[in-house]
């Protein structure tokens, strides 16, 4: 059997290092290809050194763009290095542009699709995401479900239970492993001068909330009334394209909040188990803050990971000022006792054994 996977961003190369690590400890027959969606260093090169995975046997370069011109220049290219390489099948993660181009430029060759987390669902399609995500999904021949409630959503929609595994996710064997790595390596709180439970950390990305300048001055508000109640630093890792909108936006950093530039996996997941509470507009930081059972307090009206909410770990707030004070106020408050429903952290090894 002959493995591709295909992957482009940040949270993929973290989330399919698992499965990597298994193939590669099992010397099975694959390679990687990389679409360059994510391109820059701490958004990307990082990651496979530091979480010890091989170099991608084909880097695409596409770079950032317009959907349309970044779906079609990625089918393009990933149909060629498919013909040349006719792998047995096709495995991808998540709900990113590169997934859904993937899933496309595979079925059209009828090589089969693995989708890993499959069966997410927001039920927000303005997010680019749950597009990608639903069209992945209808077009996979093995669905990865992290959960039964992701199980169910699957058949709700007319896919064939033969098709779907419930297999946890693979976010929890990248934690756990990285977690023990982070704690030798990472000095990441020695550089910024912050000691542990002391600081609020922040991540704000998405394009529902930074393109739209009312909601991330909305955000923005929010933090400040989240300092000046509490006290503590919040630490801002700048994704870039935030950066960008904050200047054309002119939008004012209050005190309190401290920019910073985007940081390697090791470093972040410290950030992440140190912090007293996080608040986040991303899926898989919604994950991680719960495995780690680190209260959050998410910047959304909706997430495709309820799992998180039900155990009571998270609690949506949107990007209202008030709300996200409101939030932050209940959540600094709860006990970190509840049960982390992703998975044990053997989620690489099972996919692995399914294909």
């Amino acid at each position: 059997m002959k493995i591709a996977i295909i992957l482009g961003t940040r949270p993929e190369i973290i989330k399919m290092s698992p499965i990597i690590q298994e193939c590669e400890k099992q010397g099975l027959n694959y390679f990687i290809l990389h679409t360059n969606q994510h391109y820059t260093e701490n958004l990307d090169r990082i990651f496979f050194k530091e979480l010890n995975l091989p170099q991608p046997k084909y880097n695409l370069n596409i770079g950032s763009g317009t959907h349309g011109k970044q779906i079609g220049k990625m089918l393009i290219e990933i149909e060629k290095v498919l013909m040349k390489e006719i792998p047995d099948i096709v495995l991808i993660e998540g709900d990113t542009n590169t997934v859904l181009a993937g899933a496309l430029a595979a079925t059209k060759l009828r090589i089969k699709v693995g989708h890993v987390e499959a069966g997410l669902r927001s039920y927000f399609k303005e997010m680019p995401e749950e597009v990608n995500r639903i069209l992945t999904d209808h077009c996979s021949d093995f669905l990865f479900v992290p959960t039964k409630k992701a199980k169910k959503i699957l058949l709700n929609e007319g896919i064939s239970e033969e098709k779907i595994f419930i297999t946890g996710n693979t976010i929890v064997d990248a934690v756990f492993h990285n977690l023990k790595l982070a704690k030798k390596k990472s000095e990441i709180l020695e550089k910024l001068r912050l000691r542990k439970k002391k600081y609020f950390l922040i991540t704000a990305h998405r394009q529902e909330n930074v393109d739209k300048k009312e909601k991330l001055k909305g955000i923005l508000e929010g933090l400040k009334l989240v300092y000046n109640k509490f006290n503590l630093p919040i630490i801002y890792p700048v994704h870039p394209r935030t950066k960008k909108r904050l200047e054309e936006f002119g939008l004012k950093i209050s005190k309190g909040i401290k920019l910073i530039e985007s940081v390697g996996y090791l470093d972040f997941i410290s950030l992440q188990s140190c912090a007293k509470l996080i608040l986040t507009d991303s899926g898989g930081v919604q994950e991680e803050a719960c495995i780690l059972k680190i209260p959050c307090v998410t910047l959304r009206e909706n997430t495709e990971r309820p799992e998180t909410l039900e155990v009571g770990g998270n609690v949506l707030v949107g990007t209202n000022s008030k709300k996200i004070l409101e939030g932050v106020d209940k959540m600094i408050k709860i006990k970190r006792d509840w049960k982390n429903p992703f998975g044990k952290g053997n989620t690489g090894k099972i996919i692995v054994k399914i294909l």
